[in-house]
């Protein structure tokens, strides 16, 4: 099965510029203000980089 790059609504508190986005090495972590970061599955590589640097947990590469 193929990993897939979640965002849990929930742990992010959306009150500030997500830290991850600036991780991912191919863009495909996009955030319109302080809004949860949305994944763009056609780009991402599923490297994980993004879930091990976000400090709430709210990317999960399952």
């Amino acid at each position: 099965m193929e990993k897939r790059l979640k965002v849990i609504i929930d742990n992010c508190p959306q009150n500030h510029v997500c830290p991850s986005v600036k991780i991912c090495p191919v863009g495909a972590l996009t955030q319109d203000g302080f809004h949860a970061p949305v994944v763009d599955e056609g780009i991402c590589i599923k490297c994980g980089k993004c879930s091990n640097f976000c400090p709430k947990k709210a990317l999960v590469l399952e």
